[in-house]
């Protein structure tokens, strides 16, 4: 599931927007699937909680294992459960590249941490699930394929609205994480509450 390799519209059209997974819109309105038009159709409350967590899990790029774990690791803090995770997910490496926009997608950025592309205080970080904490510093690597590559998406990206938690440098092809990411600031609409109830009858 970190990698899904299906058709990205389908998960779309299931369970709505996702702009960490693809840019792409749908000129289909209906839900995929044979009875799919059938939009009346009632929802049991674990369908809805389990949409809610699908789209944590496809939109973040992460797999059932790891969201487990960051919901785990966000109850054994003080405060509430559904902000620490989407604090957790927000602040993974591969996610703020791309907030930053010098990327196109969540799984786009996931490659371009992987291959080295991405410098985190001065030093090469391969791990997109890298937690990034306030004052983070990330760079492009100095080369001309890791520049140009990002610029390139950087062109791609100027509709995009930089969150506030962000500051980004076009020139130096700098970014820098000014403090924790705000509710209010998370690009994917999601009830975040219901994840952590979907999951609490595992815990």
């Amino acid at each position: 599931m970190a990698r899904y390799r299906g058709p990205r519209l389908r998960i779309v059209r299931r369970i709505g927007k996702l702009p960490g997974l693809t840019r792409k819109v749908s000129k289909r309105l209906n839900p995929p699937g044979q009875h799919g038009s059938a939009l009346n159709k009632k929802l049991s409350q674990f369908n809805i909680r389990l949409r809610e967590k699908q789209k944590l899990r496809y939109h973040y790029g992460v797999n059932e294992r790891q969201l487990l774990n960051y919901i785990k690791k966000a109850r054994k803090k003080k405060g509430s459960s559904g902000r620490l995770l989407l604090t957790f997910l927000e602040m993974r490496l591969d996610n703020i590249v791309f907030r930053l926009g010098f990327a196109s997608t969540i799984m786009a950025a996931k490659q371009l941490v992987s291959h080295g592309h991405i410098l985190v205080n001065g030093k090469v970080v391969n791990i997109p699930s890298f937690a990034c904490q306030p004052k983070t510093l990330v760079k492009a690597k100095v080369s001309s394929v890791s520049q140009n590559l990002i610029k390139r998406n950087l062109e791609f990206s100027e509709s995009l609205v930089l969150p506030q938690h962000l500051s980004l440098n076009k020139e130096s092809l700098e970014g820098k994480i000014n403090s924790l990411v705000n509710r209010k600031s998370i690009s994917l609409v999601v009830n975040e509450l219901l994840v952590v109830e979907y999951y609490s009858r595992k815990l």
